[in-house]
Protein backbone atom coordinates (compact mmCIF):
# COMPACT_ATOMS: atom_id res chain seq x y z
CA UNK A 1 0.00 0.00 0.00
CA UNK A 2 1.21 3.47 -1.19
CA UNK A 3 1.96 5.23 2.22
CA UNK A 4 3.44 8.87 2.78
CA UNK A 5 4.47 10.37 5.97
CA UNK A 6 5.40 13.60 6.82
CA UNK A 7 7.43 14.22 10.31
CA UNK A 8 9.48 17.31 11.84
CA UNK A 9 6.55 20.05 12.32
CA UNK A 10 5.98 21.98 15.67
CA UNK A 11 5.89 24.95 17.63
CA UNK A 12 8.97 27.48 16.69
CA UNK A 13 9.22 31.32 17.54
CA UNK A 14 9.24 33.42 14.50
CA UNK A 15 12.42 33.73 12.93
CA UNK A 16 13.48 29.94 13.43
CA UNK A 17 13.85 26.74 11.74
CA UNK A 18 12.26 23.39 10.76
CA UNK A 19 13.21 20.63 8.74
CA UNK A 20 10.06 18.50 7.44
CA UNK A 21 10.56 15.32 6.29
CA UNK A 22 8.22 12.95 3.90
CA UNK A 23 8.82 8.92 3.73
CA UNK A 24 7.56 7.37 0.69
CA UNK A 25 6.60 3.30 0.75
CA UNK A 26 5.72 1.19 -2.07
CA UNK A 27 5.90 3.94 -4.35
CA UNK A 28 8.53 4.10 -6.98
CA UNK A 29 9.34 7.56 -5.66
CA UNK A 30 12.58 8.72 -7.85
CA UNK A 31 10.44 8.00 -11.02
CA UNK A 32 7.77 11.09 -9.92
CA UNK A 33 8.30 14.75 -9.09
CA UNK A 34 7.50 15.38 -5.72
CA UNK A 35 5.77 18.58 -4.16
CA UNK A 36 5.32 19.74 -0.53
CA UNK A 37 2.04 21.37 0.07
CA UNK A 38 0.29 23.37 2.96
CA UNK A 39 -3.24 23.93 4.25
CA UNK A 40 -4.47 27.10 6.31
CA UNK A 41 -7.85 26.19 8.35
CA UNK A 42 -10.79 26.16 6.39
CA UNK A 43 -8.81 26.72 3.27
CA UNK A 44 -7.69 24.28 0.31
CA UNK A 45 -3.86 22.74 0.37
CA UNK A 46 -1.66 25.18 -2.05
CA UNK A 47 1.72 24.51 -3.47
CA UNK A 48 4.88 25.31 -1.52
CA UNK A 49 7.72 24.26 -3.22
CA UNK A 50 8.32 21.22 -5.72
CA UNK A 51 11.36 19.08 -7.14
CA UNK A 52 12.11 17.02 -10.02
CA UNK A 53 12.70 13.79 -10.05
CA UNK A 54 16.61 13.64 -10.05
CA UNK A 55 16.76 17.39 -7.58
CA UNK A 56 17.92 19.18 -9.99
CA UNK A 57 15.16 21.84 -10.80
CA UNK A 58 12.72 22.91 -7.98
CA UNK A 59 10.36 25.52 -7.69
CA UNK A 60 8.95 27.70 -5.30
CA UNK A 61 5.79 29.92 -4.09
CA UNK A 62 6.69 33.29 -4.05
CA UNK A 63 5.68 33.57 -0.16
CA UNK A 64 8.21 30.76 0.78
CA UNK A 65 11.21 31.95 -2.06
CA UNK A 66 14.60 32.50 -0.11
CA UNK A 67 13.15 30.90 3.32
CA UNK A 68 12.22 27.28 2.20
CA UNK A 69 14.94 24.61 0.51
CA UNK A 70 13.48 21.53 -0.93
CA UNK A 71 15.60 18.30 -1.25
CA UNK A 72 15.25 15.06 -2.07
CA UNK A 73 17.45 11.33 -1.25
CA UNK A 74 16.24 9.07 -4.06
CA UNK A 75 18.22 5.81 -2.34
CA UNK A 76 16.37 7.06 0.91
CA UNK A 77 12.76 8.05 -1.16
CA UNK A 78 12.77 10.75 1.33
CA UNK A 79 11.88 14.18 0.58
CA UNK A 80 12.64 17.27 2.77
CA UNK A 81 11.50 21.19 3.58
CA UNK A 82 14.19 23.21 5.10
CA UNK A 83 12.30 25.89 6.15
CA UNK A 84 14.17 29.12 7.78
CA UNK A 85 13.15 32.50 8.79
CA UNK A 86 9.77 31.21 10.06
CA UNK A 87 7.15 33.98 10.29
CA UNK A 88 3.56 32.84 11.76
CA UNK A 89 1.74 33.39 8.61
CA UNK A 90 3.40 29.88 7.67
CA UNK A 91 1.80 27.90 9.98
CA UNK A 92 -0.07 25.11 8.45
CA UNK A 93 -0.33 21.95 8.06
CA UNK A 94 2.09 20.80 5.55
CA UNK A 95 1.68 17.42 3.76
CA UNK A 96 3.78 15.78 0.69
CA UNK A 97 2.72 14.08 -2.59
CA UNK A 98 3.40 14.12 -6.49
CA UNK A 99 2.99 16.96 -8.29
CA UNK A 100 0.73 15.82 -10.77
CA UNK A 101 -2.40 14.52 -10.32
CA UNK A 102 -3.50 11.54 -9.61
CA UNK A 103 -2.43 12.33 -6.50
CA UNK A 104 -1.27 9.60 -3.92
CA UNK A 105 -3.65 9.35 -0.79
CA UNK A 106 -2.95 12.04 1.46
CA UNK A 107 -0.90 11.28 4.57
CA UNK A 108 -1.52 12.97 7.84
CA UNK A 109 0.24 15.97 7.24
CA UNK A 110 2.59 17.25 10.31
CA UNK A 111 1.61 21.07 12.18
CA UNK A 112 3.74 23.48 12.08
CA UNK A 113 3.07 26.40 14.08
CA UNK A 114 5.16 29.52 14.28
CA UNK A 115 4.74 32.10 17.21
CA UNK A 116 5.37 35.68 17.18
Amino acid sequence: QVQLVESGGGLVQAGGSLRLSCAASSFPFSSNAMAWYRQFPGKERELVASISRGGWSTTYADVVKGRFTISRDNAKNTMYLQMNSLKPEDTAVYYCNKVVRPYLDWGQGTQVTVSS
